[in-house]
């Protein structure tokens, strides 16, 4: 049902048609801008490009295997392995294939990855990866470095043309086929609706974290992109899979700021209130075991009172400043000095390995439509995703989905345009609502790190009932995605990567295989779900 606002000022339409349209401003979509040009490419995006994308907030780095002694084969199994069982092997080992090229990609673009003094790039290790794989800059400053090379990048190249401050509320679709966007300019608060025609959409629009109470991510990753193509009709895959980081730190901040993995990876440990190292009575890996199962550790001791904080006072001591600059600010800004203190934590929503579903080359199910980064499920990271391979997902896919394009389209079809810079320069806060407040509550008390039937099904009702009240189109697009996550983690009955059951506490054969949804049957669910009294 269209909201009253829709029905009062319905879209006006852009002038022309663009050739393509990328919605999302962070790595995946300026990356794939990038390598269409020359051809004309309109990048839509909520906040300034490089704000508000977890992108520019990734600390540890790429994952590739250049380091001597791995190779794509190890880089491959490590994935599989962190995946839990469901990885698409195919798409895995393509995306380790081309990491190296794509970082190659990147250091053209001016990202100044860490390099020693004979020139080579510096790797450090992560949880979960055999080796010294990930390439990363000074320490913990990867996400940041990347976007700034490619903001410059993307504002010195002539046929992208940047309008911010434009929120994506809706696609355009005719039969299966997509023709364009909707969106909406002044940071989405503006009463204006404007349908930019497309020959091709590139949905680029990041993750989900925001949609939980505690979250690493940045507010505009509120689910937008996976609501609007589950309401266009394309399918979606895995979406109960969301990977909660372990190491938030516990200040109090929203977002909540991230002590990187890279610190584990380095010998730092974690500890209770009492110093005892948990993590090595529940696996032989302790603090560099998946990240799900820290996660849970973690979780464990924070309900139970006893808290959970890392330790770093040995492992890196002196060197924090230095060798971990944004971590070491986050502490000093919350009073905590990492040398001689410990940094309590607590496990945040982070990354979403479900999404709209995408085949190698980053088409979905609908015509028209391609999709790159967080947004999308490509089978490469399974249950789990292991540490780092997501930037590399990203760059692979937008590199591919480009030369998709390309090829399909190989002749560009649209009005040439003047002015290539940005709408408007400040862009509106994102201010949380009564109902999205709710919302945020509800998703990480029934459908966060520890679920099972009975809270999730309080979930979906809940959710049922704020969409039936809702009257925004950003917020029904948020409601959808948080609809689609609830009703396959109430259909997947066992325990899985980011997905945990304490009614169903283990995996299950029958079960070692990915999902796919539509919004047609997360809504059978919620008809099913809401026809029975609670128990």
């Amino acid at each position: 049902m269209p909201s009253k606002q829709a029905e009062l000022f319905p879209p006006v339409s852009w002038t022309g048609i663009d050739d393509v349209v990328i919605v999302g401003g962070g790595l995946a979509g300026l990356f794939c801008a990038l390598k269409l040009s020359p051809r004309p490419v309109t990048v839509l995006a909520a906040a300034p490009i490089g704000q508000g994308a977890s992108s520019a907030w990734a600390q540890a780095g790429i994952a590739a295997a250049v380091s001597p002694g791995d190779t794509v084969e190890k880089h491959l199994a490590d994935t599989i392995a962190a995946g839990d069982g469901i990885v698409d092997e195919k798409i895995a080992r393509l995306m380790a294939s081309e990491a190296a090229d794509r970082v190659h990609d990147l250091l053209e673009y001016g990202v100044p990855f860490d390099r020693d003094l004979e020139g080579h790039l510096v790797t450090s290790r992560e949880a979960a990866h055999s080796e010294h794989r990930v390439v990363r800059v000074k320490g913990d400053m990867a996400g940041r470095a990347i976007m700034e090379a490619l903001v410059a990048a993307v504002r010195a190249t002539p046929s992208i043309r940047l309008m911010e401050g434009y929120v994506a509320e809706e696609i355009v679709t005719s039969g299966r086929f997509v023709q364009g966007i909707i969106a909406r300019p002044d940071g989405g608060v503006s009463p204006r609706r404007i349908q930019f025609p497309a020959r091709a959409v590139v949905m680029a629009s990041g993750g989900i974290g925001a949609i939980y109470s505690v979250t690493t991510n940045p507010r505009e990753a509120r689910g937008g992109g996976c609501g609007m193509a589950g309401r266009a009709g394309a399918v979606i895959a895995d979406p109960e899979f969301v990977q909660f980081h372990p190491t938030a730190i516990d200040v109090g901040k929203d977002p909540a700021p991230l002590a990187t993995e890279a610190l584990r990876g380095e010998g730092c440990t974690l500890v209770n209130s009492a110093g005892e190292r948990f993590m090595l009575k529940i696996d032989p890996a302790g603090e560099l075991a998946p990240r799900d199962i820290v996660a849970r550790g973690i979780f464990r001791e924070v309900t139970a009172g006893r808290g959970a904080f890392l330790d770093c006072r040995e492992a890196v001591g002196h060197r924090f400043a230095e060798e971990f600059p944004t971590v070491y600010g986050y502490c000093q800004g919350a009073g905590i000095d990492p040398v001689k203190d410990l940094i309590p934590v607590v496990p945040a929503a982070h990354y979403h390995m479900g999404g709209v579903l995408t085949d190698a080359d980053g088409r979905t199910t609908l015509d028209g439509l391609w999709a790159c980064g967080e947004v999308t499920s490509t089978g490469a990271h399974g249950a789990n995703r292991l540490a780092s391979n997501s930037l590399l997902e990203a760059v692979v896919f937008a590199g591919r989905i480009a030369s998709d394009i390309s090829g399909l389209l190989p002749t560009p079809k649209t009005n040439p345009w003047i002015d290539r810079s940005g709408e408007r320069d400040a862009v509106e806060g994102v201010v949380d609502t009564e109902a999205m407040t709710k919302l945020r509550k509800l998703m990480s008390a029934d459908v966060g790190v520890i679920r099972n039937g009975d809270g999730l099904r309080d979930a979906i009702r809940e959710i049922d009932a704020l969409e039936r009240a809702n009257r925004s189109a950003r917020f029904r697009n948020t409601l959808t995605t948080a609809k689609l996550i609830a009703t396959a983690a109430l259909k997947r009955e066992e325990s899985r990567g980011g997905h945990f059951r304490d009614d169903f506490p283990e995996a299950r054969e029958a079960w070692r295989h990915r999902t796919y949804t539509t919004l047609a049957e997360a809504d059978a669910v919620v008809a099913e779900v809401t026809a029975r009294e609670p128990a």
